[in-house]
């Protein structure tokens, strides 16, 4: 389907824009300028870009959907960080002791 007009720009060359941009970076924030700039065009009238963003929203969800991890292997992100700072004020604590010691 023919979204853009002014670029000649179909529905598919979106949606293989935004998974190329999704498998670059699964997290990142896909807008519609960003679609433009890889397709190296931009939007002339602009009359696309609710199609365009309804369109990066759809194959967003469905990538996540897809590629969703199940709960036993998601990282406990609060534990993690704790466990990292933990080790860090450890380290630091040894590095005091003896780094400021006379001979």
């Amino acid at each position: 389907m023919l979204v853009c007009q002014c670029n000649m720009i179909t529905s598919k060359e979106i949606e293989d824009i935004v998974l190329d941009l999704l498998n670059a970076d699964p997290w990142q924030l896909v807008v519609p300028a960003k679609v433009y700039r890889e397709l190296e065009r931009r939007a002339k009238c602009s009359g696309c870009v609710p199609n365009v963003v309804d369109i990066i929203v759809r194959v967003t969800e469905n990538y996540h959907i897809q590629h969703e991890h199940p709960a036993g292997e998601l990282i406990d992100v609060q534990a993690h960080l704790a466990k990292l700072k933990q080790q860090r004020s450890g380290d630091r604590r040894e590095r005091r002791s003896t780094s400021h010691r006379a001979a």
